[in-house]
């Protein structure tokens, strides 16, 4: 059982709520940039990490892909994490004496009707626990950070109005990622993704040919996305599939995809989360 998790952010951040949720007896480790919290799980001062990778309204996070085939980590889970954001103040305020709402440049967007109804003014932080954390340095009345309920724990500041949030579904898809490569042993009565990225070679139809062995072996493939060089080709792909490396079907599938593709890596099978609902 991990003892220590790091991961992207402060104390408090939907990040930090992830790890806390999947592994609630762990201590989170902040990390203020992705590059860090890599490093501090190869450093070995966390025994794992949890990133970010993808969110139902912002979309992909950018240079996660890039960072785990660089620092050789691997993929042992998935965990998806609904967003649900709160209007915080300090102690003793009330929305009526609110001007101004900070809070990260994703989370402002995603409260607009609140902020429209309140005629607030929009101050952008790098996250949304740290908008919390400043707020609550200033201790103005006037002052209100969009964060979770857990930076209002941590911060001591008073939960002005929950569930501010424009859409309910907004949801966030985490990776948790370790040193170790942990494989889970195949039970046919559960569903794993398992994770990976490739080149195609430079022949007409390469990616096209590559990818038939999966229609063809009834692989279902939930993720492809493409990585650009610095002369702007589609150098990589990462792409999740349904199935585990010890099914028939996916190593057939995998044998195709390497007449057609080069330096496939492997980046880890595991367990599909319920929120997948395949």
């Amino acid at each position: 059982m991990a003892k220590t998790i790091a991961f992207q952010g402060f104390l408090g951040a939907y990040s930090d709520m992830a790890c806390r949720e999947v592994f609630p007896d762990a201590q989170t480790i902040p990390c203020e940039t992705f590059d860090e919290a890599f490093k501090t799980l190869m450093d070995g001062e966390a025994d794992l990490a949890m990133i970010p990778v993808d969110n139902t309204l912002a979309g992909r996070v950018a240079d996660v892909h890039r960072l785990i085939p660089e620092t050789g980590v691997h993929i042992i889970g998935e965990h998806f994490q609904p967003i649900r954001h709160a209007l915080l103040g300090v102690k003793g305020s009330n929305i009526e004496g609110l001007k101004t709402v900070h809070s990260h440049i994703h989370a402002l967007p995603q409260c607009r009707k609140i902020i429209k109804e309140l005629e607030l003014k929009s101050e952008v932080h790098a996250d949304t626990a740290g908008a919390a954390q400043e707020i609550a340095k200033r201790n103005d009345s006037a002052q209100a950070a969009i964060a979770s309920e857990l930076s209002a724990e941590i911060y001591e500041l008073d939960i002005l109005k929950g569930e501010v949030q424009d859409e309910d579904h907004n949801t966030t898809r985490f990776l948790i990622l370790s040193r170790e490569v942990i494989i889970p042993k195949l039970d046919k009565e559960k569903t794993y993704v398992t994770s990976f990225i490739f080149e195609v070679r430079n022949i007409p139809a390469a990616l096209y040919k590559g990818l038939g062995g999966f229609a063809t072996n009834g692989v279902n493939m939930v993720k492809l996305e493409s990585y650009v060089d610095e002369n702007f080709q589609a150098a990589q792909f990462y792409a999740d599939v349904i199935g585990h490396p010890e099914q028939r079907q996916l190593q057939l599938a995998m044998e195709e995809l390497g007449f057609y593709a080069k330096d496939v890596n492997l980046l880890g099978t595991y367990e599909a989360h319920s929120f997948r609902k395949i």
